[in-house]
């Protein structure tokens, strides 16, 4: 393996989101591991990554191994120059990169930026997923000018040469993580994955950052019953994303980061649950598309973001 094509073989074609405003679509939902297999057929078994549009413009959240469909799907559009927003660098987050096909085509121009490293770039961490003895083809021998790492203090708000701006907020998890906020039109969705909340109480700064947001998409790796004993991994539950939402004003929760040990029967329990207690949430899916100008939120529900 000498070369990496811009585009893998023998994937199916999925079309790209043919939108504007604010839209997003899940590629990986998992965290800790992927976990392939008939358990997970209908929720999915990839790794973080999460494609957000803003009026067309691309951002992308993570690189965990769902990116690696998402790059089938860049591979066959026109796109040249897009930004990868990574919420800190744990393997389940990144081991998708060097099969990203589009990283290794040299047409495009990407940007990837990491806040949890104290203004430090993470090409020095990401250098080490590439060359021998991980990887049969160094960053150097083919991307190298095509892709630039970018570090920021997680709390700055980014800024982008077509005017485009991101919120950021750090997130409590081992190391550090990076919370992420969109706004466009009237409209506004927030990435708080990885993080485990503090107690039975949101964090004021928490709650402000995602105050009014359409959609919050929340890690939720465990259950109330399952998360006593793995408390300080850094993870949290449907339960605090609710208790979230409701002292934020944010309209739904998108369940994200399933624990790999859950299958498709416990997730759609979990779901039923999640939709009763407020309803029009969900447990993210694989290939999952939401246009955030159909979710309806009530107007005493929003508050300022």
């Amino acid at each position: 393996m000498g070369k990496m094509d811009a585009r893998m073989p023998g994937r199916l074609d999925i079309p790209p989101i043919a939108a504007s405003g604010l839209a997003v679509r899940f590629f990986g939902v998992r965290g800790t591991i992927p976990v392939p297999g008939p358990g997970t057929l209908i929720y999915g078994g990839n790794t973080a990554c999460v494609e957000v549009r803003v009026n067309g413009r691309l951002f992308i959240i993570d690189a965990g191994s769902g990116i690696i469909g998402l790059g089938d799907v860049l591979a066959g559009t026109p796109e040249r120059s897009f930004d990868i927003l990574l919420s800190h660098l744990h393997q389940d987050h990144i081991i998708g990169l060097p099969f990203f096909a589009p990283l290794w085509d040299p047409s495009r121009h990407i940007r990837v930026h990491a806040g949890n490293l104290g203004g430090e770039t993470p090409e020095a961490a990401l250098r080490k997923l590439f060359g021998p003895p991980l990887f049969p083809i160094e960053l150097d021998h083919q991307a190298r000018n095509n892709v630039d790492f970018v570090g920021f203090k997680a709390g700055e708000t980014l800024s982008f040469e077509d005017g485009s701006t991101v919120r950021t907020t750090p997130l409590r998890h081992p190391g550090g993580a990076t919370g992420y906020r969109f706004d466009y039109g009237g409209r506004a969705l927030a990435y708080i994955s990885d993080f485990e909340h503090a107690g039975p109480t949101p964090e004021p700064d928490i709650v402000d950052f995602v105050g009014g947001c359409d959609l919050v998409i929340y890690d939720t790796t465990f259950t109330v019953e399952d998360y006593p004993p793995c408390k300080g991994w850094g993870h949290s539950t449907i339960e605090a994303g609710l208790a979230l939402c409701a002292a934020a004003g944010a309209g739904r929760l998108a369940a994200f980061h399933h624990n790999p040990y859950y299958d498709d029967v416990k997730l759609a329990h979990m779901e039923a649950a999640l939709q009763k207690a407020l309803p029009g949430s969900f447990c993210a899916r694989e290939g999952q598309v939401v246009h955030l100008a159909e979710i309806a939120v009530p107007a005493g529900q929003r508050s300022a973001g």
